[in-house]
């Protein structure tokens, strides 16, 4: 088997990001350059790496076979910002039910195929835009490389190698005494090999651990010796917040060192969730332009008003806002305009009224009944304006 060692391969070249990009690393990040692999076609294309944007994806939870609640579910994906969605393939009703789903979906379906190879031809003739396979879980896996290769490259599809820590071959958890970063890298590789003999490879690749410390090496190990696009994952990362916490900090760390392409976040909750927080952590690293952001003060003693009612109210009544506007919600003068100077507009709220505030200047003085649709009001005013300067420029 291939041990973990320099990187094998010359990455090609690709352009520099263009730091105007809404999508552009920011300053100190520099991405690892990649190959680049395409997921869907036509109009559904999305980009993994070799520079693309970082991409969201999630998984539907529903039967598969029920056709009408997958789609459903993916529609809720879509509209979330969801870019990829997964979709498990466990038997031949839902094998069936594949050219369906990946003909009325929105955005490209990748079938994940465990135990039966079978489903990895149906899914290819099926029109899925991708195949994940986890090899430690395929019966006679390596067996069928070959004809696998032949058959996505000929539909041009790409293949994810998925290795996770419960389907690790046993030769190399002897090897490795067990469940290691290096032991998850090196079946990675050694699975990429047997396809690349076969001169495939448009590829990407996931080594997913509960643990982040552990997958975070996993990563970097595979970064350090191959050049394929590589999908982020804290598996069984739990419900929110430890799931969000586990997600959050593995993929900094990694993000951070420009290694990764591609990201989802596991949760114990509906899949929507997942998308939510895999464009907030991207956002929150300047990976990607951000839409609508609230920032709240976290309330202490001074607070003369139900501050964590009054941001939940804000929050709803922002929900599906589009423009990349700043919103800050505070609970007391203290916190106001001063601390929150950066933000496009906010509240300081108390003794029954609020100061609303426009880039860091106090416009008016509402009652606290009008405060949400003020903010609302002023939120659309700053939209427009900025919708006919673009318009100008």
């Amino acid at each position: 088997m291939p041990t973990i060692g320099p990187q094998r391969t010359s990455p090609p070249e690709t352009p520099a990001a263009d730091p105007r990009a809404p999508d552009a690393p920011p300053p100190g990040i520099e991405r690892r350059r990649t190959r680049r692999i395409t997921v869907g076609h036509g109009d559904k294309a999305v980009p993994i790496g070799g520079g693309a944007p970082i991409s969201v994806q999630s998984m539907t939870t529903t039967l598969t076979a029920d056709v009408d609640a997958t789609l459903q579910q993916i529609a809720e994906l879509t509209a979330a910002g969801c870019q990829i969605v997964r979709v498990a393939v466990p038997s031949q009703d839902d094998a069936d039910a594949l050219p369906a789903i990946a003909a009325k979906s929105a955005i490209p379906v990748i079938a994940d195929i465990h135990f039966q190879p079978k489903y990895v031809f149906q899914a290819i003739d099926a029109g899925c835009a991708a195949v994940r396979v986890n090899p430690g879980n395929i019966k006679r896996f390596d067996d069928r490389v070959a004809d696998i290769a032949e058959r996505a490259a000929a539909a041009h599809i790409p293949i994810r190698i998925g290795v996770n820590a419960g389907s690790l071959d046993k030769r190399l958890l002897a090897k490795h005494q067990g469940v290691t970063p290096e032991a998850l890298a090196e079946s990675a590789l050694w699975e990429a090999s047997l396809f690349e003999e076969h001169g495939f490879t448009d590829i990407k690749i996931s080594v997913k651990h509960h643990d982040p410390l552990t997958m975070v090496r996993a990563y970097e190990l595979l970064a350090e010796a191959c050049d394929y696009p590589l999908h982020l994952g804290v598996t069984e990362a739990g419900p929110p917040p430890q799931g969000v916490v586990k997600s959050a900090a593995a993929f900094a760390l990694l993000l951070r060192q420009g290694i990764g392409d591609t990201i989802r976040v596991s949760l114990s909750a509906p899949p929507v969730e997942e998308v939510k927080t895999g464009i907030g952590i991207l956002e929150s690293l300047g990976l990607r332009q951000p839409r609508l952001e609230i920032v709240s003060c976290p309330g202490c003693g001074r607070l003369q008003v139900d501050l964590y009612k009054l941001t939940a109210q804000v929050e709803a009544a922002f929900d599906g806002f589009d423009h990349p506007l700043r919103v800050a919600v505070m609970g007391c003068v203290v916190n106001g305009p001063g601390e929150a100077r950066e933000a496009d507009l906010g509240v300081s709220a108390g003794n029954g009224k609020g100061q609303i505030f426009v880039r860091g200047e106090i416009i008016r003085t509402v009652p606290e009944a009008q405060i949400v649709e003020t903010l609302v009001e002023e939120a659309l005013h700053l939209a427009d304006n900025q919708g006919s300067h673009q318009k100008q420029s």
